[in-house]
């Protein structure tokens, strides 16, 4: 199995290292795999989508309009 480097912030290590008996290897190939799965079906449904990349830029920014507005009041 390959094997892949990765960076972690300093304090998310420091809690890591509270918890030796979790194998942490397993919990980021569990995330990993969680997310390809979601990634898998995002491009299941996209592939039948008659989405333009102008409506999804309109449909973004609209959605990120309505949230500023929330976070205003």
């Amino acid at each position: 199995m390959p094997n892949m480097p990765l960076s972690i912030p300093k304090e998310l290590h420091r809690e890591i290292g509270h918890h030796k008996d979790i194998r942490w290897s397993n919990i980021a190939r569990q995330a990993f795999e969680k997310k390809i799965k979601e990634l898998h079906w995002m491009d299941k449904v996209l592939e039948k989508s008659e989405l333009t990349k102008e409506d999804i830029d309109e449909i973004d920014h609209k959605i990120k309009a309505e949230i500023l507005k929330r976070f205003k009041k």
